[in-house]
């Protein structure tokens, strides 16, 4: 699967790993309909580095399709909402 984080780049990840990026999608995805912003954050962050620690970044000039864009770390909780669908940012 290809993630890209927005601002930063593309990342190669292996499908094994979905299942781990589910778990702290659903707590995204609880934070957010809460309004928990220091959840929203610290989560957020554990999203992102956790796709960074298991993917392999792919070359600035790799032009292949993203199966998964995430926000950058500084989104607000309200544009992440906006990106969300009904089964948060990584489909089950």
């Amino acid at each position: 699967m290809i993630v890209r984080i927005m601002g930063e780049g593309q990342l190669g990840l292996d499908d094994s790993h979905v299942t781990e990026l589910n778990r702290l999608d659903d707590e995204l995805l609880a934070e957010i309909q809460r309004g928990d912003e220091e959840g929203f954050r610290r989560t957020l962050g554990a999203l992102l580095d956790a796709v960074r620690r298991l993917g392999e970044p792919l070359p600035d000039d790799a032009l292949e399709p993203s199966g998964l864009i995430l926000p950058s770390p500084d989104a607000s909780l309200d544009e992440v909402r906006k990106m969300l669908n009904d089964d948060g940012l990584i489909p089950g």
